[in-house]
Formats: C-alpha cells, structure tokens, sequence
C-alpha cells in the first residue's frame, strides 16, 4: 500500500503512453521519494521491489498484457525474485526503472528489471511470475496465446537461460498444496 498513489499514477499515465510490444523494454522515470529512503537517505533494499512492481504495470498497460489478463480474469503474481545492488540511489535522484519480458520456462514467465542513474545500471532484478486464474496457474502457452493476440507473435527461442531457469529451481520452495515443515536452521 506504501506506494499506491504511484501505482494508480502509473496505471493512469501508462493508458497515454505510447504503446509497445510484449518483447520491448518499457521505462519510467522516478525519483527517490523520502518514503523511498532509510536511515542512509537511499533507498531501501526492500523497497524496489515495489517500485519494480510499477514497472511491470507500465509495461503490461501499454503491451496490452493488462487488457488480455483482466479480460480473461487472470491475475500476476511473483514466484521468485533476486537482486544485485551496484551503486546506490540516494534521495532526490531521479532515475529510470527499465522493464523487459525476457523469456519463459516451463513454469513462469520472467521479467528483468534494471535501476539505471545518468545511462548506468545501478541495480538489476530478475522475476519469475505466473498468472493465476479461477482453477489456479495459468499455463505458458496460454499466456504466449494472449500475447501473440496483441498482434506481435512470440519471438523464437523465448526460453529464459539455463542460470535463470537454474537459479528458480534451485531456490524454489515447494507447491503450496505440499508440506513445507520448517525444522531450524
């Protein structure tokens, strides 16, 4: 919720921006807000994520992936995410967050999310997310359908790399309808 007057922001500014495919990057420019920031005066780890999810919404407005997915009641969710910090973003920068669709496996799509300050990347993110229906994860090909829809077929060979398709698996906990007992550490 600590970024809802954003989100709505972005929803309602990304309906006016130009449109794009499902497979090009979309940008929007932030700045690093005194909600955004920690002790430090940069912003907090925790906190991309959500300016992430922004991204996300801006890219799948303007690719028509919002539309498709609402239409159909369809709903994304994040599976796993991991991050890299490089340089940090103190308050009152202004920076970009660069959003790319980049590929999917047999269980998620993934996106790439990238902080960039003056042309340099200052943080990258990976995220695998799925789409949830009313009988539960909506499977790739049906995604792929609906984006191939918008009228810009799937590109070949749009599987994510084996490091990411790895770094999932390796990390993933199990399905929530198996036991995950929690035994210390």
């Amino acid at each position: 919720m600590h970024v809802i007057f954003r989100t709505l922001l972005i929803l309602l500014k990304s309906r006016r921006r130009p449109r794009i495919t499902p497979w090009e990057a979309s940008e929007i420019t932030l700045r690093a807000l005194p909600t955004d920031v920690d002790i430090l005066m940069h912003i907090n780890n925790g906190q991309y994520f959500s300016l992430f999810d922004l991204g996300r919404y801006d890219m799948m407005v303007r690719s028509g992936l919002w539309a498709g997915a609402k239409k159909r009641g369809w709903h994304p969710v994040v599976q796993a995410e991991q991050i890299t910090f490089r340089k940090s973003v103190n308050f009152w920068t202004k920076f970009q967050i660069h959003t790319k669709f980049i590929g999917v496996d047999d269980r998620c799509f993934y996106i790439e999310h990238r902080v960039v300050v003056d042309g340099e990347i200052y943080v990258r993110a990976h995220v695998a997310g799925r789409l949830i229906g009313k009988s539960g994860p909506v499977p790739i090909a049906e995604i792929l359908d609906m984006a191939s829809e918008t009228g810009h077929p799937v590109p070949e060979n749009f599987q994510v790399s084996e490091d990411l398709h790895a770094w999932r698996q390796d990390f993933a906990l199990p399905a929530s309808r198996k036991p995950a007992p929690h035994t210390g550490f």
